[in-house]
């Protein structure tokens, strides 16, 4: 039987590095050229997003990372509308051998204030 995905992602989770919103604006202040990638759909992030990020959906990121992201030393901060995709993607970026990457573990509207 397969796990349901909360449980799933919350494995995920485990293996990675998650920040909260405020944490992860430290992060970003505190460590140039930190990346910022949305990877919710694009019609999620014209309803809103950060200034700072770039939006790649999450089903096209592992196609298009290498050509915004070479070097697989960069800080990069993911995030999504709850975390989920944001887990799910970091997982595929380690697998692809990016070893600084870190989830925004939080809803949409706590990274905005902590992103304004």
């Amino acid at each position: 039987m397969p796990k349901p995905i909360q449980e799933f992602i919350k494995e995920v989770k485990d293996e990675c590095r998650c920040l909260d919103a405020h944490a992860a604006r430290e992060f970003y202040d505190g460590t140039p050229g930190t990346m910022i990638i949305d990877v919710r759909e694009p019609a999620e992030a014209e309803k809103g997003k950060l200034q700072q990020s770039i939006n790649i959906p999450r089903g096209v990121l592992e196609m298009k990372i290498t050509e915004l992201c070479p070097d697989d030393d960069l800080p990069i901060l993911l995030h999504c509308a709850a975390g989920g995709r944001a887990a799910l993607a970091a997982k595929s970026l380690q697998d692809m051998g990016y070893r600084n990457v870190r989830i925004i573990d939080a809803a949409f509207d706590e990274i905005m204030t902590a992103f304004p």
